[in-house]
Parts: structure tokens; sequence; C-alpha cells
């Protein structure tokens, strides 16, 4: 089987490396940074002239691309994949989306008889790295079934959780709770800097104790280290949380702690914090109290 593998950056990179090591499929790769094409070449990965000539070579294209915008102009744009890929191409995109542009997607790749999985990622790029990332599918159970085995050979955990759609809504709702988990560390750190607390004892309680999350860990790591460059940017995480915002919105569930956490990452973008990770909310109260964190 010939897989097309279209962003090959920071996630969907060491993704598609994975699918190169444990496949016998044959790996078509583009991207627009030459580097990241290069890393997967390197594997024995062939680099497609574009977005439309891998399109039309592949019989599964996967996409790993960063907002909504550039997943439907890399799909249904004029040089995209559903006006040239031939019908019975199986899409599937690992990218974090909006419910409604997955389901705007998958209408626009049926029409050109096109079978779709949305299959968003968890697990940043070290999961991604190792071969452990979770993905949540949403699609049709029997196109899922037929490319669970391709899905499995760069990840750990894969759930189906319905029809298209849901696998953005998994995705979003998982996001915004890792970053309230974050946000709540952040403050954590700082109480625990000011009381005089060894913080590197107070990180071994934590990381033992009730207080531990996925969003807890990753924090901490970078903070009490003063390592805040980007493995998943700032501005990738707000981009995410206010699409959650926006679905919470209009499902009618009241923001009671993930409204806050927006502002709080809105405060580090207008420092300029951006591109750098996204524990940069910690930069926050730093600036505030006039206090760094550090082990």
């Amino acid at each position: 089987m010939k897989v097309g593998f279209i962003g090959v950056g920071n996630m969907g990179g060491p993704m598609c490396r994975n699918i190169i090591r444990n496949t016998n499929h044959e790996v078509v790769v583009f991207d627009l940074n030459p580097d990241a094409v290069k890393t997967c070449t390197d594997l024995g990965a062939s680099a497609g002239a574009s977005v439309a000539d891998l399109a039309g070579r592949c019989d599964v294209v996967i996409t790993s691309l960063p907002i909504p915008k550039v997943v439907e102009d890399v799909t249904l744009g004029p040089n995209g994949i559903a006006a040239n890929a031939k019908a019975g191409t199986v899409f599937i995109d690992l990218s974090t989306n909006s419910p409604a542009t997955a389901r705007k997607v998958h209408e626009g790749m049926r029409a050109k008889g096109i079978p779709m999985l949305e299959a968003p990622v968890s697990g940043g790029v070290a999961r991604a790295t190792d071969g452990t990332i979770v993905i949540m599918v949403g699609g049709d159970a029997t196109t899922f079934e037929q490319q669970l085995p391709l899905l499995k050979s760069f990840s750990g955990e894969v759930v189906h959780v319905g029809d298209i759609g849901m696998g953005s809504t998994a995705k979003l709702i998982n996001n915004m709770l890792a970053f309230c988990n974050a946000a709540a560390a952040a403050e954590a750190l700082m109480m625990g800097k000011r009381s005089g607390i060894d913080l590197k004892k107070l990180d071994a309680v934590i990381r033992n104790a009730s207080g531990m999350s996925a969003g807890y860990a990753n924090l901490s790591t970078k903070v009490l280290a003063g390592d805040y460059r980007p493995t998943f940017a700032l501005d990738l995480a707000h981009k995410d949380l206010r699409l959650a915002l926006e679905m919470a919105d209009e499902l009618g569930v009241p923001g009671m702690i993930a409204p806050q956490v927006m502002s709080l990452m809105r405060m580090a973008r207008g420092m300029g914090l951006g591109g750098d990770d996204s524990a940069s909310v910690m930069r926050v109260y730093e600036t505030t109290v006039r206090e760094d964190v550090r082990a």
C-alpha cells in the first residue's frame, strides 16, 4: 500500500517515521519545510512534489496540520486532496479541528468518493516519537477497522469514539482539561516558591500524590528547569482552547474554569510568548509577583 503523509513537522514527523519503521508500506511525504521532509526521506520515504502530486499517487493520505484553515485549504482547495485523489483513496486527518470543520471536510471528501477518518492525537512530541500516542477516531466503523493496523503502527492506544466530529470533540475536551490542570499547576508551584518549600521535594510529593496529572507533569518539567523551548507552543494551545470554548458555548455549558485559563494564555501571548512552550503561562505569575520558579 502507498501511504502519503502531509505535514511532517514536530508531531507529524515522528508519527510518519514510525509508519516507515513499523510497516512495509511505501511512504510519500510532503511538507513546506525541506528539512522536515529530509528526516523522513533519510529513512526511506520518497518526497511528493506537491499536495496534488501526493494525493494522486497514494492509496491512503494522512495529514497532520496546525490549524483548521490550513486543513480546509489542503483538503478542499483547488490544488488539494479532494480535487486530486482518486475515488476510493482513504483520507485520515490527525489534526486538531473543530467538529464543524471535520464535518465540512468529510462532506467534501464524500462528494468525491473518498472515505475519511478524523483521528486527532494526544500525548505530545515525546509520545509521538516513541509510538505511544493516543488516537481518538471519528468516522465509519468499517473504514476504521480497515485502517486500524496502520493507525496502530504509530500509536499506543486507538479509540473509535463515533461518527465524524466525535474525534474532534474528544480531543478538544481532553486538551481543555489538560490546559486547566497545567494552569492550576503553575499557580500551585508559585505558591510553593513563595512559601519557601524545597521545590524538588514538593514536586516529588505531587508526582506521587493526588495532585498529579499529565498537565502538571508537562508544566513542572519545563518550569522547574526554566526551559520554555516549545514542544507544544502556546499559540497552538490557545487555538485548541479557543475551539473548546466555542464548542462549550454551542452546547450551552457554562465555563467556570476554562475561560480563566484562556485569559491567562492571552496574557502570556500579550507578553510575546506565543511561540514559546505552553508552559509559559507560568511566566505570567513570575512577572506579576517578580519571582522566578526554579528547582
